[in-house]
């Protein structure tokens, strides 16, 4: 009786495991089905940055730098005297904000040499870049994106595709072996309201869902 009774129970332990095994094998399935559901239509990258077009503000004729007028941080108008070098005063022709200065009086600057750098805050984007395999042909311009920042957590933040560029990332990468490929970036430019997201600010890094239409 008793090898009996320890046969049945070794074939209820039996029964237990497969019985496990295949609800776990269900639900694995479907919660990869989901998933795949998901994430079927967006693009995903994790290279992305916040960025701006930078204005570099210089003299035309060069001379000594006789003065600073702002620092880097600094709000600026347009019209704005941010450097005396020489006889010239150096000017701003838009508004923008001051990323970068040349902390440098009484040396000398060359003609068209940069002694203070700007951005326009409404100008701000996120550069993506999408490499040409992970999805690049189905991105088109308009489509809707969320993106996160590093230094916001996992708030939420909206925009669309603004501009896709036309050629890859040059690099210099060279493979030996035939059959190995070389992965090319693309950027992809994410418009957003600068007005919307006043914390947003150049240079923070980024992660992207770009949702295919």
């Amino acid at each position: 009786m008793e090898n009996v009774k320890t046969s049945s129970n070794a074939i209820s332990k039996n029964k237990g495991i497969i019985i496990l095994f295949i609800l776990t094998v269900v639900v694995s399935g479907v919660v990869g089905f989901f998933y795949w559901q998901a994430t079927k239509n967006r693009v995903y990258t994790d290279t992305a940055q916040i960025s701006a077009p930078t204005i570099n503000l210089s003299s035309t004729e060069g001379g000594i730098l006789k003065a600073l007028f702002v620092k880097e941080g600094d709000v600026v108008p347009a019209n704005f005297s941010v450097a005396q070098i020489g006889n010239e005063t150096v000017r701003t022709a838009t508004p923008g904000l001051v990323i970068q200065i040349k902390n440098s009086v009484g040396e000398n600057f060359t003609s068209g040499e940069p002694v203070v750098t700007i951005i326009n805050p409404q100008d701000l984007r996120v550069d993506a870049q999408v490499e040409e395999d992970k999805g690049l042909a189905n991105v088109k311009v308009g489509e809707p994106v969320v993106f996160t920042v590093d230094a916001f957590g996992s708030k939420k933040y909206y925009g669309i595709v603004d501009e896709i560029s036309p050629t890859a990332h040059s690099t210099d990468v060279v493979f030996n072996i035939s059959d190995q490929r070389q992965e090319n970036n693309f950027d992809v430019k994410i418009r957003f309201d600068a007005n919307q997201y006043p914390e947003l600010k150049n240079g923070m890094s980024a992660k992207v869902w770009i949702y295919k239409k």
